[in-house]
Parts: C-alpha cells; structure tokens; sequence
C-alpha cells in the first residue's frame, strides 16, 4: 500500500477537561499517514485520483480548530473518521500531539495516535 504523509499541521484548538484549556486554547499538531493505491494516479498523472493532501490538511485544521473536546483520543478519531469519509483512502493513522498539555513535570510531548481502515 502506498502512503501520503502529512506532519506538522498545527492549528489552536480548546481541546482538554479543564477550564482554562477551553478559555484559552493552545496549540495542537497532526500528524496523518493516508494508506492508498497510487497505480492509477501514477498512470493518468491526474490528481484526481488521489487523496488531496492540501485539503486534508485543512480539514485536520477544521477539526483541531472545530467543537471543544475533553479528550484527544477523541480528537484523533474524528479526524481519521473524517479522512477516510471524505477521501479515497483504504486506511488512515492519526497522531494528536499536544506540546502543551497541564502536566506538572517536564516533559517533550504527549501524543495519541490511532488507525481507521474503511470497512
């Protein structure tokens, strides 16, 4: 299977299950791997063919940016329902990363990270 990956794609979002997280937002970065068939998209060089990255890539903002959620993992998985809903893709892996999470120690990341294949 071949893969199209985006990484990076950071919008402010009000995710998380305290107050100030939804008042005052923060960053949110995505990483998603689009599992596809490039054969026909290589043969007609046609982009229609294949899965948009440029307008996956909104769409992942359009949900990070999207209704307040408590939890990431749910974050996560209505981005990856959305992926594989609105684009010609056989399987899709998401990872929320949320560098700044109210943790009290130091740490580099919390990530989640999930797999949808189309039924």
């Amino acid at each position: 299977m071949d893969r199209i990956t985006l990484t990076g794609v950071t919008a402010v979002g009000y995710h998380g299950v305290f107050d100030f997280e939804r008042r005052d937002g923060q960053p949110f970065v995505v990483d998603a791997v689009l599992h596809t068939d490039f054969t026909k998209a290589a043969q007609t060089d046609d982009l229609q063919y294949t899965a948009h990255y440029g307008e996956v890539a909104e769409l992942i903002t359009k949900y990070i940016e999207g209704e307040p959620l408590n939890l990431i993992e749910a974050l996560a998985v209505r981005i990856a329902e959305g992926i594989l809903a609105n684009y010609h893709v056989a399987a899709v892996d998401v990872t929320i990363h949320k560098p700044k999470a109210p943790i009290e120690v130091p740490f580099g990341d919390v990530t989640v990270s999930v797999h949808r294949e189309r039924s």
